[in-house]
């Protein structure tokens, strides 16, 4: 696949990641975290921190969902990929914090599982529709 369209592709994924996620933490989300985990919170945003992540779980998304999705021409491959990938990834980290932090409540589990499942199955499906419009295809 040419490199240049890889990276373009990244980008346009990260701004259909950034757009949909911020707008779950901004809006919708906020006070839910809030009010399940206050005591937990910072009042300052590590943001370096932040951007690593999503450095890294995009390129996740871009290489174990949307490149196998691309090389067989299928969205559906992407979309279950994607919701795998999610799944897998904010499992590790809410069933981590369910098993280390005393009181983590499970009701932030199950909605940051259903989130992280349903926000990268959607990036995974946008990027394989992004790629084909950059014609990376198999």
């Amino acid at each position: 696949m040419d490199r240049w369209a890889l990276m373009r592709l990244y980008g346009l994924m990260a701004v259909v990641f950034f757009a949909i996620d911020l707008v779950w933490l901004a809006a919708v989300a906020r006070s839910f975290y809030q009010r399940h985990l206050g005591a937990l919170l910072r009042d300052d945003v590590l943001w370096a921190a932040a951007l690593l992540f999503y450095a890294i779980y995009i390129a996740g998304i871009l290489v174990f969902a949307v490149m196998p999705a691309l090389a067989t021409g299928s969205a559906a491959r992407a979309l279950v990929l994607g919701a795998l990938l999610g799944f897998f990834a904010y499992a590790t980290f809410d069933l981590t914090c369910l098993a280390l932090f005393r009181g983590f409540p499970v009701v932030v589990v199950v909605v940051d599982l259903v989130w992280g499942t349903a926000l990268t199955a959607t990036v995974a499906v946008a990027g394989f529709a992004l790629g084909r419009w950059l014609g990376l295809t198999g």
